[in-house]
């Protein structure tokens, strides 16, 4: 498989997870994705565990890394590369959004701030030094996309597009409007309303989508150890997804793609 080297700013080039219980999470995905691990010791970060395909040695896909906070929720987080970390910081503030952690070497991987939208999607900025993101997107068992869903579809079309100078288009996937943003011709990320029919008080927020080679098994096995389903499989034009929560309670997807390229 080729290996990524370089992640265009403005695109998701990371995607970590944070679990109340690191241990649990890697055997709940070493079993949906295949996925092995290795340590990395970051200092004043603590161990973060790197998802790996094809053994420990292998292509980094994802991490994870222990909640600093038991009373926070486990929660995928999607980091976007950027080219000027704190220009960009200072567009999220104009823009309406909040820098909830401020920027800080992550080691020599790269320099890191945590923020979110107005409407409380938290995301991640991402400026790298010796760690671009993954190794590995776009095949089977690593990150393929990712998507918003928020409160406020207009507002956050026109907050990153400001953020990260996406351009919105309108789709019908499976929600009745859907926004595919693009930087020039390529798709980056998806957008979704949050809709009466969602479960009250849902939170705005970003998830991660994994490439699995099939959709159903992989959900079978992920409800096997643990996953609450909440879109089971159901196909839509990009493929065939499925939407669930970890036993930890991190939501996800994962997509069987019915094209190779992203529209």
């Amino acid at each position: 498989m080729p290996e990524v080297t370089e992640h265009a700013p403005g695109t998701a080039a990371w995607a970590q997870l944070t679990s109340p219980d690191v241990g649990a999470s890697k055997e709940f995905y070493r079993g949906v994705f295949g996925w092995h691990s290795y340590t990395l010791a970051l200092g004043m970060w603590g161990d973060n565990e790197v998802f790996t395909l094809d053994g420990a040695q292998g292509p980094e896909v994802a991490g994870v890394n222990s909640l600093a906070d038991d009373t926070e929720p486990a929660t995928w987080t999607c980091h976007f590369r950027v080219a000027d970390l704190d220009a960009t910081l200072d567009v999220v503030r104009a823009a309406g959004g909040a820098v909830t952690v401020e920027p800080a070497d992550v080691a020599d991987l790269g320099r890191m701030a945590l923020c979110s939208d107005p409407q409380g999607a938290d995301f991640a900025l991402w400026l790298p030094y010796n760690q671009p993101g993954a190794s590995v997107v776009d095949e089977a068992g690593a990150m393929c996309w990712v998507e918003l869903a928020s409160t406020d579809p207009q507002d956050a079309r026109r907050f990153y597009g400001k953020v990260f100078g996406w351009t919105p288009v309108d789709r019908s996937y499976y929600a009745p409007s859907y926004t595919n943003w693009k930087l020039g011709d390529w798709s980056v990320a998806g957008l979704l309303p949050i809709e009466a029919w969602w479960p009250e008080g849902f939170p705005p927020h970003w998830i991660p989508y994994f490439w699995v080679a099939d959709c159903d098994a992989a959900a079978r096995r992920a409800a096997e150890l643990g996953a609450q389903i909440h879109v089971p499989p159901t196909d839509i034009r990009p493929g065939r997804f499925c939407v669930m929560t970890d036993p930890a309670g991190a939501r996800l997807a994962v997509i069987t793609p019915a094209i190779t390229t992203r529209p």
